[in-house]
């Protein structure tokens, strides 16, 4: 069997745990809301930051905003565990949260809880980067996966070039946010800083994993191809007739 052959196989059984990490509707299009956990999951990436800005521009003091930060990723476990949620999903949140106050206390300076999220989307940028270039497009793999595809779509240059045009959105997404928020690190605006991760997080996030979705959608590219298929027809059969228009009569036509 080809090693073509062996990654479709594994796309298509890796297809029903990658439909768990995006929701699409009944008609096929992107659920963002659900996509990202729901309010519950934008209030979870977002409430945790936005209460550790909040305590330290009133009080002025790390241990503080880091408290307040912890309890809030806390509060958000312990719903999780109680509705018997995944220890994983219940516990990743806080871990985030941690590693994000372990930064900013041993720096003593505030800006070390946004530090994590720097090195984060720098790994995912290289890392989409990559994908693109040996022609493995990472919003291929997932978007593929959530499909059904599987990996079949590397077959079709066109869906691949695609895929690879949904990754770079991402990409940007990623960029983005760094462009923004390292100068104010830099410039050591806190509070400027802190409003910019939380805007910049799971809404950007979440239009760029829109419009991915809409540019690869199978439905558009197979209406692009019946549409110059049909035009290439209607261009066939008009130099068909005017072949036949062009072409004189024949004579044993013409006794009958």
């Amino acid at each position: 069997m080809s090693n073509g052959s062996n990654a479709d196989q594994v796309g298509r059984q890796l297809s029903d745990s990658a439909a768990k990490k995006l929701s699409t509707r009944d008609d096929g299009s992107l659920d963002i809301k659900a996509s990202v956990g729901g309010w519950r999951g934008v209030a979870e990436a977002a409430l945790p930051a936005a209460a550790f800005l909040t305590a330290y521009l009133i009080t002025e003091d790390l241990v503080p905003a880091l408290i307040g930060a912890i309890v809030m990723g806390a509060v958000f476990t312990a719903i999780r565990l109680a509705q018997r949620g995944s220890l994983i999903q219940s516990f990743s949140g806080l871990i985030g949260v941690l590693i994000c106050a372990a930064f900013a206390y041993f720096s003593g300076d505030a800006r070390g809880y946004y530090e994590p999220g720097f090195f984060i989307n720098a790994g995912y940028i290289l890392l989409f980067v990559v994908s693109i270039a040996v022609k493995w497009p990472a919003m291929g793999v997932l978007f593929g996966l959530v499909r059904g595809e599987g990996f079949e779509w590397r077959h079709d240059p066109i869906r691949r070039r695609r895929y690879a045009l949904a990754t770079w959105i991402i990409t940007a997404v990623l960029s983005t946010r760094l462009v923004v928020q390292l100068p104010l690190y830099w410039a050591d605006h806190v509070a400027a800083l802190g409003v910019a991760r939380v805007v910049m997080g799971v809404p950007l996030y979440a239009f760029g994993l829109w419009l991915g979705w809409m540019i690869t959608r199978p439905q558009a590219h197979h209406q692009a191809a019946e549409k110059a298929a049909q035009k290439g027809d209607a261009e066939h059969a008009a130099r068909e007739e005017e072949t036949a228009e062009a072409t004189p009569p024949s004579p044993d036509g013409a006794q009958r």
